[in-house]
């Protein structure tokens, strides 16, 4: 089976919270990574997302330390949406 790993970056201008967190984060830049498989038997390639993480700041851990949090991609889209309706 085919995987593909993307990574792109999101700012989010305020803090934001995401329901897989007890605290919402910081303002910033993030990383997101997206995992996905390539669904077979078709005849054309399609993929089927299986993770998405963001890259964030370890708690409890010094500066410079990151770790990777799975989030579900509709919290991570309100949130980015939220975010947009704030700048408004």
């Amino acid at each position: 089976m085919s995987e593909r790993t993307t990574e792109s970056e999101i700012t989010f201008s305020r803090p934001f919270a995401l329901s897989a967190l007890v605290v919402p984060l910081d303002a910033g830049t993030y990383r997101v990574i997206v995992d996905e498989e390539l669904i077979e038997g078709l005849s054309f390639p399609a993929y089927r997302r299986t993770a998405t993480h963001i890259e964030i700041p370890a708690l409890g851990v010094s500066i410079g330390t990151r770790q990777l949090l799975q989030v579900h991609p509709q919290d991570l889209e309100s949130a980015i949406k939220k975010d947009a309706e704030d700048k408004e």
